[in-house]
């Protein structure tokens, strides 16, 4: 968890996500910026510099994809498209620069576009008035990509949608959780080799008649002396 800018970004609850997106986030443009981040599993600068072309069609409609045009990622390394589901097409349709601007995000008097430094600004005050700790711009694409290794996405499926240049590198976005360990751990019971575990207490009907075969065995002690 993040605190004071230092360590990695805290992966969301569903409970937080819904405060944050119903009580944190006032406006639409807001809402609309951090579920790019979330829903798309952007980078905040990616989303930032977002051009209204790239989101809408000319008619102002959402796209069915975003575009991420590769002078605006991180190593530059190529333009990636990320599908747009129906969670972020609803905030899509709730925001829509009118009159119509180059970047979907536009900046101070619509020069440029939204500083990412201005919107990691806008996170902070949300999350102070709403007591979550820990958040930072990053933690939409943390929640995002290690939800969808959770649901069982396969990592170079993930690796498309995050646009991360190796695997190793998005492995290390994912957060694995205690249970997740344990869970793993437990999975090793199927190598089971009996049917009783090592330290279970026989059950009554051996101990009964455990307790006969002593009775018995006692009784021809005797007999022979």
């Amino acid at each position: 968890m993040k605190i004071d800018r230092h360590g990695q970004a805290k992966i969301l609850t569903p409970e937080e996500i819904q405060l944050l997106f119903t009580q944190g986030f006032t406006n639409s443009r807001d809402r609309a910026l951090f579920g790019i981040c979330l829903y798309g599993a952007c980078r905040i600068r990616e989303a930032c510099s977002l051009r209204t072309a790239d989101v809408y069609t000319r008619k102002g409609a959402p796209r069915e994809q975003l575009i991420i045009r590769k002078g605006n990622t991180k190593g530059k390394l190529s333009t990636r498209t990320v599908p747009v589901i129906e969670e972020l097409r609803s905030l899509l349709i709730d925001y829509y620069p009118n009159p119509r601007t180059w970047f979907l995000f536009p900046g101070r008097h619509n020069k440029g576009h939204l500083h990412p430094d201005s919107a990691a600004k806008i996170l902070r005050e949300v999350c102070k008035k709403l007591d979550i700790e820990g958040v930072s711009t990053h933690s939409f694409r943390r929640t995002a990509l290690t939800h969808m290794s959770n649901a069982g996405i396969p990592l170079r499926v993930i690796q498309e949608i995050s646009g991360h240049r190796s695997l190793s590198v998005l492995q290390g976005y994912l957060e694995v959780t205690p249970e997740q360990v344990r869970g793993a751990a437990s999975s090793l019971s199927m190598l089971g080799y009996s049917d009783h575990k090592v330290n279970d207490p026989p059950s009554s009907l051996e101990w009964e008649q455990g307790l006969k075969n002593e009775e018995r065995e006692s009784k021809q002690d005797i007999d022979w002396e």
